[in-house]
């Protein structure tokens, strides 16, 4: 188990990095979409290649932070349903879902894309509209948030298998939502005590 929990973490320290790094995509797309609106505003002049950048962008920091927000575990269910179990159903759950939902998909996604992205490149397909831009670099990225979502669920699948025998602690506590705010509301009271405080010193 210690091999694979190493290969869960080095896993996990990838997925982290790259999805921290392309949240600074957001910025990117933000200022080409600003510059693009005033270009066009001011000197009357479009690029089709502009707005697909945009769109390159986002979906770029959509597609390769998808790892990185399983390994959060923030990933949207119902946790009204989720919430009535025991913390163990829950990872069975997890488990389960990992195992026959997530990584069945993915794998499919990859085999997918791999021929996909292949057959785009080779061709050196280009955007129908205008002016617009060549197409394969947008469908790998495609290929890459799937593969890399596929390694992070081999590591959630591990971590998980790890928690339930016993040989880690849970890294991703479940806390319901009513139980979020309860700690909001007293982190908040908090603040405002020692503000409180301060403003009487």
């Amino acid at each position: 188990m210690a091999g694979l929990l190493a290969l869960s973490r080095t896993i996990d320290r990838v997925n982290e990095f790259i999805g921290k790094w392309v949240s600074w995509l957001i910025l990117l797309a933000i200022l080409v979409s600003a510059g693009n609106a005033v270009i066009r505003k001011v000197f009357d002049i479009s690029s089709n290649a502009w707005l697909e950048l945009q769109w390159y962008l986002f979906g770029a920091a959509f597609m390769l932070a998808a790892a990185y927000t399983l390994k959060q575990n923030d990933h949207i269910r119902i946790d009204i349903v989720y919430g009535m179990f025991s913390r163990r159903v829950q990872h069975w759950i997890d488990l389960l879902g990992h195992l026959f939902f997530l990584m069945p998909f993915v794998t499919l996604m990859v085999i997918y894309f791999v021929p996909y992205v292949s057959l785009s490149f080779r061709s050196g397909e280009m955007s129908n509209n205008s002016g617009g831009l060549i197409i394969w670099p947008a469908k790998a990225i495609l290929l890459v948030g799937f593969f890399l979502l596929a390694l992070q669920g081999i590591s959630e699948i591990i971590k998980k298998i790890a928690i339930m025998r016993g040989d880690m602690d849970d890294p991703n506590p479940f806390i319901s939502a009513h139980e979020q705010a309860e700690l909001e509301a007293k982190a908040l009271a908090e603040e405002a005590k020692a503000l409180a405080q301060e403003v009487r010193s």
